[in-house]
Formats: structure tokens, sequence, C-alpha cells
């Protein structure tokens, strides 16, 4: 009994002691929510997204949509690159980044009209977060998220 007690603690020590660390040179992307899955005219879509990252993260977050389902050739009607705003230097950064976009509201990057002729989308979005020694983060994707035509 003794020595099973002392093989488990042992065992538990070296498992954790192998666990890797979430924080990497690469950064690492999560799509963690969109506040709408079904955009009017006048709306405002947000998505959110978190990361983690080892060292000082300066680069750009790649987004595109896709809207794959059109009578016509697949479409990407957004094709946006940010720029990254600055954050407090730090050997391990985690936060969130958030993204919006206006359907015919001032102020916002835009959503144009659906692609579909004289019909809804329903649009796919896509985001990469990369930084200025060009490493790339997995690719995270929205759910699908449907653009009403009028």
């Amino acid at each position: 009994m003794r020595y099973s007690i002392l093989f488990s603690l042992l065992l538990f020590t070296t498992l954790m002691s192998c666990k890797k660390s979430q924080f990497s040179t690469t950064p690492s992307l999560k799509f963690e929510n969109v506040n709408t899955k079904n955009l009017h005219p006048g709306e405002i879509i947000e998505f959110t997204l978190s990361f983690t990252y080892k060292g000082d993260l300066t680069g750009n977050l790649l987004v595109q949509e896709l809207v794959p389902k059109c009578s016509t050739d697949e479409t990407d009607s957004i094709n946006t690159i940010y720029t990254l705003p600055p954050f407090p230097a730090s050997q391990q950064q985690k936060g969130e980044i958030t993204v919006s976009y206006g359907y015919n509201v001032t102020g916002y990057s835009p959503i144009t009209t659906p692609q579909c002729v004289s019909r809804n989308d329903t649009a796919v979005f896509r985001f990469v977060l990369k930084d200025d020694a060009m490493h790339i983060s997995d690719t995270v994707s929205s759910p699908p998220v449907v653009i009403y035509y009028q």
C-alpha cells in the first residue's frame, strides 16, 4: 500500500513537470464569441478573440470573410489587416482582441451588403495573428453568420 501511494505521487509529479507552458514565441489565438449570428442592416457585429504569446507582441491580425454558398463564384468580401495596438511589454502576454464591423453603420469598418445576388449571405470569418517576426498563429473561425439582404 505504501509503495502504491509513493508511486502515485511520483507519477503525478512527473506528469505535472512535463506540462507544456501555454506561452510560446508563436502566437496562440482562440475564438471566444460573437455578439450575433444574425446581422441586419444598421447593426454592429463584434468578434472576441483571446491570445497568448511569449514576448513583446507587435504585429497584425488578419481577418477574412468567406461566403462560400453564393450561386456565383466563391466570394471574399472582407480581407482586412489590423495593426495590433501596443500591449505592455511582458514575457508572457495574455489578452483579448475585439474586432467590430458595422452593417451600414458609420464609424465602424464596413460589412458590405450580401454578395449573393438578392438574398442573404451565410458567412464565416477567419482570423490569424501574425507577429513582426513572421510567427503565425493557427487560423480560427467564427460560427456561420447570416448577413441579411434587407
